[in-house]
């Protein structure tokens, strides 16, 4: 593989912080900036050149990340972002070069069913949270948590989105323990594993994303397919790994679930909850990191809110980062769009600059921490 991607990705971050020396937390970063690090977007292609939308969406509205699939659902196709490892080393490289502040690269490598990077392309075989869990062999998670952390290191790929924490409640779970991922029916279980293989990933300097928040193991039914509703099968006990890893200081990023719980929220989904993001996420739990949106195009919301009540009541409720894959519907201008919607709300209103400044804060902590960026 090319090895120059740890080169320009030094060279970035000491940039970065050699601009910012100069200048107190977050002063002469603009509105509009801010306000861009809070999106990370999935795009098409194998490579980037300028007239790439992406490329505009780093550069114009300074987008905080993205997403890289191998399947493209709405085209039906496996050509989007994965074909090789030198090709995708070499993609990494060049968004990173348009960006003035390092994006997270994100990717859903989970192991088993969920692996972009697959042996078709030139990786190696992943195994599964549930054969982990079953296996309950320290050195067993570490050695499969070496081997992702150690592929996506190479990559410049910065961001995994896991592990799944979700206990297994129902072992039928079409999208959880159905497909193999999590870890354990025992919370204990799964919050061991977890932080296995979050601190082995950590040795790699990737961020990890604990997913799917208050807990999607119980559910019966899929929220990429619309809303769930768990109010009768979720139960307590699918928050002790969220408790355990914030306390342990290992979580760095916590995804949302879109499901609906009206013993927690009466009215909203989980993504769209004030009372579970900030009451119970981040009061009772104390978690004071990156909370990201799972998809904001799932038809679990696109299906009940529109775009601008999504952003707003997302935003309200305490979610840091929108995530808009582009893999359920394309939309080669959701980043205009969202960009847009944000800087209206805050004219109208409807959210404060110093809403959006919490928010920034906490994702370029996340960024200092781990890609290079200084004070």
């Amino acid at each position: 593989m090319k090895k120059s991607v740890h080169f320009s990705l030094l060279v970035i971050g000491v940039l970065f912080i050699f601009a910012s020396c100069s200048q107190s937390q977050s002063s002469g970063i603009t509105l509009d900036e801010k306000i861009g690090q809070m999106i990370k977007v999935g795009f098409r292609g194998l490579t980037v050149a300028e007239d790439n939308p992406i490329v505009q969406d780093i550069r114009k509205y300074h987008i905080g990340g993205v997403v890289l699939f191998d399947y493209d659902v709405p085209r039906d196709t496996a050509v989007r972002n994965i074909s090789s490892a030198d090709q995708v080393q070499e993609l990494v490289q060049d968004l990173q070069s348009y960006a003035d502040i390092p994006l997270i690269v994100a990717i859903d490598q989970e192991g088993g069913r969920v692996a972009r990077l697959k042996p078709k392309y030139g990786f190696e075989k992943s195994v599964s949270a549930q054969y982990l869990g079953g296996l309950q062999n320290p050195d067993s998670t570490r050695k499969y948590a070496r081997q992702t952390g150690e592929t996506l290191s190479e990559l410049g790929i910065n961001t995994n989105l896991a592990p799944v924490v979700d206990v297994n409640i129902n072992a039928e779970n079409p999208v959880i323990g159905g497909i193999e991922r999590s870890f354990s029916e025992d919370p204990e279980v799964v919050s061991r594993q977890a932080r296995i293989y979050i601190e082995t990933l950590h040795d790699y300097g990737i961020i990890t994303t604990l997913k799917h928040f208050p807990g999607h193991g119980s559910s019966k039914e899929d929220s990429h397919l619309g809303v769930v509703d768990v109010t009768e099968y979720w139960q307590e006990e699918e928050l002790i790994p969220y408790r355990n890893l914030i306390e342990s200081e290992t979580a760095d990023i916590i995804m949302t679930a879109h499901i609906f719980n009206a013993r927690l929220d009466s009215v909203y989904p989980a993504t769209l909850s004030k009372p579970i993001i900030t009451g119970i996420l981040r009061d009772s739990l104390g978690f004071e990191g990156v909370v990201m949106s799972d998809d904001l195009q799932m038809k679990a919301i696109r299906t009940q809110y529109g775009l601008k009540e999504t952003i707003k009541m997302s935003i309200q409720a305490g979610v840091d980062m929108l995530s808009f894959a582009n893999n359920s519907i394309f939309d080669a201008e959701i980043v205009a769009k969202a960009h847009g919607i944000i800087k209206e709300l805050v004219d109208e209103g409807e959210i404060s600059e110093e809403r959006i400044e919490e928010s920034y804060e906490r994702i370029i902590s996340l960024k200092r921490k781990y890609l290079m960026v200084g004070e």
